[in-house]
């Protein structure tokens, strides 16, 4: 079964799956607004969603790696969480969040089902930054997606995470087709000199040879001030590497039909 990812801007994008209809990371709040992440970090939104809140219609679930950031998670994101069936996120969200919050630790599932199809949701290991930065940036988790009538393997959402170990066990356990990718390259040089808190495109593409994946989907690089590699970046290290040809640049609000 085939299906479709309509990017709305940064981490946030509509799956629809035979009938089921997920979206990733909410983030619906106009531009203009500095938003503060804490220790001294902040960020200001500067692109509108390209699709606004009340045109998403009926969301099966929400997948929210994590709830600390306005980047993930704004204010008119928000709003979206009490319409959606459920929103699967990190065990802490789910507790903060309360509701319809299912709270997942890594390698533990839920499913969603709609319209006859059903979606297996599956948490996979997230790093937020550096070693030992769990108790400043917090918990975060990456989905992996499976379903019947699958030909490439399962479809995997990073989350906002750098690469670690937790990521290369990944590889191990999955046989991967396509990934969408939080890149960017996050840092906040005013707080932590050369710390990088998401992939760049380096890291990227190391995952990218590791999974051995067949089609690969960049989100989490543009929109926000906080990002420090944009698409031109990413583009020319995919083309280095080889890969280019697996790289699709998803166009906001279009929907984007990708054999699974």
């Amino acid at each position: 079964m085939d299906f479709s990812v309509t990017h709305i801007g940064g981490p946030t994008a509509l799956l629809e799956i035979g009938g089921v209809r997920i979206l990733t990371d909410p983030t619906f709040d106009p531009p203009g607004k500095l938003y503060h992440f804490g220790w001294g970090t902040f960020s200001r939104k500067v692109v509108a969603p390209a699709i606004a809140v009340g045109d998403i219609g009926r969301i099966d679930a929400v997948l929210l790696s994590h709830d600390g950031h306005a980047d993930n998670l704004d204010d008119v994101g928000r709003t979206v969480l009490p319409a959606a069936g459920k929103v699967v996120t990190t065990t802490s969200a789910a507790k903060r969040l309360g509701g319809n919050a299912v709270g997942l630790e890594p390698w533990a599932t839920t499913t969603v089902d709609n319209a006859g199809t059903q979606v297996r949701i599956t948490a996979t290991p997230g790093r937020h930054g550096p070693p030992l930065s769990r108790p400043i940036v917090g918990q975060v988790i990456g989905f992996l997606l499976e379903w019947d009538g699958q030909e490439h393997g399962p479809v995997w959402i990073t989350g906002d995470t750098v690469y670690f170990d937790g990521v290369s066990e990944i590889a191990t356990r999955y046989n991967i087709g396509t990934a969408l990718l939080h890149i960017g390259g996050v840092r906040f040089p005013y707080l932590s000199g050369p710390i990088r808190y998401t992939m760049n495109a380096a890291e990227a593409v190391r995952v990218a040879r590791e999974f051995d994946l067949k089609t690969i989907l960049p989100v989490h690089y543009e929109g926000w001030t906080h990002f420090r590699q944009g698409r031109d970046v990413a583009e020319a290290e995919f083309a280095d590497a080889g890969i280019g040809d697996r790289v699709h640049w998803l166009v906001a609000g279009e929907p984007l039909h990708i054999s699974s």
